[in-house]
Parts: C-alpha cells; structure tokens; sequence
C-alpha cells in the first residue's frame, strides 16, 4: 500500500498546479479520473469521530483501469500453484498413458475439464491411480479460471492440514480464523490429493467443515482422489458423490492392482525394454550434433557408474528425454551383476509411505523406511514429480541425508532442473550440488516420444 507520505506528496503537487495557462500546461493538468483527481486516493464523507473519518481508500475507479495483465500476474502469486502455473489445457498432449484404454479415458476427462474451466459451476473430481494425470488437470482448470480474473487457490489436502493445525497452535502468529475462512470461502479452491486414510479426528472435522461450507454455498471447487474411492471415510465420500448437475465425478484412468510386493522392483514391462543396448545415443532427428555428443556422453557417464557403482548420479532432462530408461538399464546391468537394486518412482513412493505410516496398515513403516536408507543401490525416479506435503518431504529428506553421508551408491531421476530443484527443493538440492559425491549429467535432447508420433 502507498505511504501517507506518498499521498500528501501527490496532494502537494496536485494542488500547486496552476488551474489557467497555455495549452501545453493544460494538457498536464488534464485529469483522467473525476473522481479522486488522479490523486488514486479518496476519503469518504463521514461526520467527525466516525472510525473512517480522514481514512485515505483506493480509489476504484482507478484500480478498475488497472491493466489486466498486472492483475493476472497477481492472482497467478496468490493461487499457490508455483510451478503448475505454466500448464494449460491446450498445450496438454492426449497421449498422456502408455496403453490405448487409458488415453480415451484421459481424452473424455481433458475434454469435460475444458468444458468445465469455460464455465466454473459446481464441483468436478478427477479420480484416478497415481501418475494419472488427475493433478495436471486441476491445475489447467485453474489456470484457465484464473484467466477469467477469479481469486484461486490450490493446495493438497494434506499441505492444507498441516497449515490449519500449524497456525491452531497456542505459539503461533498466524490467525488460524482468517486462514481457515479464506480457504472455506474463496471463490475458486482446488484441493489436491483428497486422502483420509491417516487423518486425525480433528483434521477429519476440519475437511468436513469446509465441504460443507463449499456445498452449501454452491462454490466451485476441483477435487483430485486417488483410487480406490471406497479408502475415503464415509462422510467425505458421501460429499464427493456425483450430485447431478452440482457434481461430477471423472475416471483419468483405470484402477491399477499394483501388489504391496512390487515396491522396490523394477516392473518387468520396463526392464525388458530399457536397457543399454536398446538406447539409442543419437536421439530423433530434431537433435543437434551438440546434443548428440552430450547424449553419448550421458550414456558412458551411466555405464561406467553400472560397472562400478560409486557415488551418486544426477539424471536431468526434460519428460521422454531417456532418463528412466537410463537408470532402468543401470539397473539391469547390476542386478545381472548380483547387486541389489531398490527401485521407486518418487510420488508412488511418498504415497507407499503415507499409507503404510496409517495405524491401520498392514505394512510396517519403519522396515519400509530403512530398507530404503539401507539398500545397496537406491533408484529415485521422478524426484520434483511429487505433490510434496511438509511430512513426505521431510521423509524424502531423510533419506537423501542418510545416503549422502554414507555415500551409498543412488542415482536419481528429475525433469527439474538443478537450478529448479534448489527453488523447489532447496535442502535436498544442497546434497545435489556436491560434485564430491554427485555426478551431474544433464540431457539436453529432445523428447524421444516426439519422434516417435512423427514417424
């Protein structure tokens, strides 16, 4: 907000100009706004004593001509969508899943969630399994409300938990009030990652009480949830059901029947396809020779680390760059070699955590845990892909410390780049910078997935 110095420095000017002269100074004086003078500030009539007596207000009309860009770059700061701000639903490719079935299905729920975002009326859940593309949808509907110059804001429901009970805390400056009634009642929410698997009671109360708060007043809001539908407790899910034209519950993808037992295995499909001598160093045709010379020399800078597994290895590059297929192919070439090899895709793996971390698990937390900060060979696949809470990233933290003193052999896996991942990460990426222990080899190349849709 402007200074009062700042006012009474404008009012001075404003009343020194000479109200008669030339046409030059008349064209100075000339004045845009009738009612605060382009002063950009007015005070109200009111009888003295009146708490608003003397008070200097913005002046709307002014803020009215405020160019829209400047007020789109606001709401975009303000919808906590960081680095999901840059997405959008035309951009988003169809071919979003490796299977035909699951393609159609995310086709039907980009279609309903344009149709939705033209017109942000009731509710819309997108349900699917993990990596499904159900956040990325959420997010393009709210960047597109955004662009309609509707407050938004986003956030995981578990993030959103934390916050309530962080700012409920006896020893905290934050209002807990105001923040719990700004979530409640802003004009566009999306919540993220709607689990209740391992609330308390008093974070269940809190998620039911804004529900109903949304639902009463008929708010738009987007909801993700992650299959199965039935995990929901009961009160959620009766919330959440289809409800004619209010709500509308969308599939992204089938429901997968992952075994608890295939955390930390390489899925057979991707060890069979990925490996060295199916990778190819010379990219697609869009590539250049630089990028060539720099794919080869990621792919000898991984056949060494397979030969002799020491230190870290940093794989960067963008979605469909070769990365996994990289770290998949080390993983052969050690496993063939009798080593052991702990595989995990990054968000599957916080979600294993979670849910194991519920008292109702059958899964012991603690020897999934230090199995992971203990095995011989760590692959983390993914690592920015997740949708962090303060508890998962605290774990991930844990885990990449523990490794990085010891300096047991990982190799990690990120469409983000080292610079991104110290924006985002900041604590883990101060272990990735170590050139003592991490081998950066960034990949420069194009998408592989490019090449293949041309041909």
């Amino acid at each position: 907000m402007e200074s009062l110095g700042d006012i009474l420095k404008r009012l001075t000017i404003t009343s020194t100009l000479p109200s008669t002269g030339d046409s030059e100074i008349g064209i100075q004086n000339e004045v845009n706004c009738k009612i605060c003078h382009d002063i950009g500030w007015v005070s109200k009539q009111l009888p003295f004593g009146h708490p608003e007596f003397g008070v200097a207000f913005q002046c709307s009309a002014c803020q009215e001509q405020t160019s829209s860009h400047n007020r789109l770059a606001t709401l975009q700061t303000l919808s906590n969508l960081g680095p999901l701000s840059s997405i959008n639903l035309q951009s988003t490719s169809l071919d979003h899943h490796k299977d035909d079935s699951n393609n159609e299905l995310f086709k039907s729920a980009l279609i309903e969630a344009t149709a939705y975002a033209n017109n942000p009326a009731g509710w819309m859940i997108f349900i699917g399994p993990h990596n499904s593309g159900k956040t990325h949808l959420a997010a393009c509907v709210a960047n597109e409300v955004i662009k309609q110059n509707v407050m938004t804001y986003f956030i995981s429901v578990s993030e959103l938990l934390d916050h309530l009970r962080s700012a409920f805390a006896p020893d905290t400056d934050s209002q807990y009030d105001s923040l719990f009634e700004q979530i409640k009642s802003v004009p566009f929410l999306v919540l993220d990652d709607v689990n209740t698997n391992s609330s308390t009671p008093w974070a269940h109360e809190k998620l039911l009480q804004i529900l109903n708060h949304r639902f009463n007043y008929k708010l738009p809001t987007v909801f993700t949830i992650r299959d199965p539908f039935e995990a929901l407790e009961e009160s959620i899910s009766a919330k959440l059901m289809p409800n004619g034209d209010f709500s509308k519950l969308i599939q992204v993808a089938a429901k997968t029947q992952q075994g608890k037992n295939s955390l930390g295995k390489v899925p057979s499909q991707m060890s069979s396809r990925m490996t060295f001598a199916k990778f190819d160093p010379s990219g697609n045709s869009n590539s250049s020779l630089e990028q060539q010379n720099a794919l080869l020399q990621t792919l000898n800078g991984c056949k060494t680390f397979a030969t002799n597994p020491e230190g870290w290895i940093l794989l960067t590059g963008p979605n469909g760059s070769g990365k996994t297929h990289l770290a998949v192919s080390i993983a052969n070439e050690l496993e063939n070699s009798n080593k052991s090899v702990y595989y995990a895709f990054v968000p599957n793996l916080l979600d294993y955590l979670r849910a194991s971390f519920s008292p109702t698990s059958n899964v012991n937390f603690d020897s999934v845990f230090e199995s992971l900060k203990e095995s011989e060979i760590l692959i983390l696949d993914d690592l920015g892909g997740e949708s962090s809470t303060p508890w998962a990233e605290e774990k991930l933290y844990q885990i990449i410390v523990h490794r990085h003193e010891l300096r047991m052999p990982t190799i990690l896996t990120s469409s983000l780049s080292l610079d991104e991942l110290e924006r985002s990460k900041p604590r883990i990426a101060s272990r990735l910078v170590d050139g003592m222990v991490v081998d950066w080899l960034p990949i420069i190349s194009p998408n592989y997935r490019d090449q293949r849709r041309i041909n």
